[in-house]
């Protein structure tokens, strides 16, 4: 079976958690310790998908970690060319980080029409479920490339190895 190569980026404000989620995917991993992402970092991880069918594939997870941006500084549109999928984390402890979310995927998709879009309410252990509840309904975002929301952790590992799974499944699949 020959493995197939797919480029996924991590978009979203500074210190939503884009980093943490992906050492919790890739390391098993996960420190308290900020450490902000200058330019873009590339980490690498296999899948074995299979779906319904039994038919399966192997896939190398090029994910594509992307400086969080600030009002004045914008994601560099060259970092999203190629991608086949986007992964767009808000903080759900810090609102405008949400706010900015619908922002985030329509500049993915304006570059990557066929893309696949998540979005992680990231950091969700730190509220209780009333409080995700009514986040999630708030910030109702509806987009025809959206696999999914997620609320996850990457400190407790909530919800991380699903979004990046379910990514792969869309793009596999599109």
């Amino acid at each position: 079976m020959a493995v197939i190569s797919k480029k996924i980026c991590m978009v979203g404000d500074f210190g939503v958690g884009k980093t943490s989620l992906i050492r919790r995917f890739v390391e098993r991993q996960f420190s308290d310790r900020y450490l902000s992402t200058v330019g873009v970092k590339i980490s690498r991880k296999m899948l074995e998908l299979q779906d319904a069918q039994q038919q399966s594939q192997e896939m190398k997870l090029m994910i594509w970690d992307i400086e969080g941006q600030t009002k004045f500084k914008a994601i560099a549109p060259s970092y999203l060319q190629g991608a086949n999928g986007v992964l767009v984390v808000g903080d759900v402890t810090r609102q405008e980080t949400l706010e900015h979310l619908e922002e985030q995927i329509h500049k993915f998709t304006e570059i990557n029409p066929q893309g696949a879009v998540a979005v992680a309410f990231n950091k969700a252990d730190l509220l209780d479920s009333e409080e995700m509840a009514y986040l999630q309904t708030h910030f109702q975002l509806s987009h025809p490339a959206l696999v999914g929301t997620f609320s996850t952790s990457a400190k407790t590992g909530k919800n991380v190895d699903p979004i990046f799974e379910q990514l792969a499944y869309q793009i596999w699949h599109h």
